[in-house]
């Protein structure tokens, strides 16, 4: 009867094994995992503000909003600022095809709104400085030196006023999230 001994077998170091075994996706989310998620945000009255399901950003107008944007599945290092706070410490002990429903109050999602991020400019000097383009409100500004972006909130007689604070910000928010792959 022939057969392969054992010493004929061929294996590799115990370190290779480790190093390059497949892991395990049970284990819970911690700092360091790249997790790819699949979300919806909404605010409390339910008006949706950001979803990865391109279809729903369809039906809310959300495409239409922001016609360059991918809706699609966000993928996020944990540990690292690529999202919201209570967001990363809501995906933090998931696990991969887990889901939730998380409410992140705003000191833990875009900030306390802050009137110090308020700013009013003379309204002649604030026309010359945007040229040809029509002030209205919602008007999109940045500062050049920072690139802090803001958006005019008011418009009188004599001044603009520009809000620089995240337009989330104050804001409790509400995501429902299914983690789709963890690595």
């Amino acid at each position: 009867m022939s057969g392969i001994g054992t010493e004929e077998c061929v294996s590799a170091p115990v370190d290779w094994l480790i190093s390059h075994a497949t892991p395990n996706r049970d284990m819970p989310i911690t700092d360091g995992d790249e997790v790819t998620i699949e979300y919806t945000g909404r605010l409390p009255d339910r008006s949706l503000f950001d979803t990865s399901d391109r279809e729903l950003a369809e039906e809310s107008g959300l495409a239409e909003e922001h016609p360059d944007r991918e809706f699609a599945p966000l993928t996020i290092a944990i540990g690292n600022s690529d999202v919201i706070t209570g967001l990363q410490e809501a995906l933090r002990g998931m696990e991969e095809g887990e889901s939730t429903n998380v409410e992140i109050p705003p000191e833990k999602g875009y900030g306390e709104h802050k009137e110090s991020r308020v700013a009013e400019y003379d309204r002649e000097s604030f026309e010359e400085m945007i040229g040809d383009r029509e002030l209205e409100m919602g008007f999109e500004v940045e500062v050049k030196e920072t690139g802090l972006p803001g958006r005019v909130t008011e418009i009188s007689e004599g001044a603009v006023t520009v809000d620089f604070n995240h337009e989330l910000a104050g804001e409790p928010l509400e995501f429902e999230i299914e983690v789709v792959d963890v690595n």
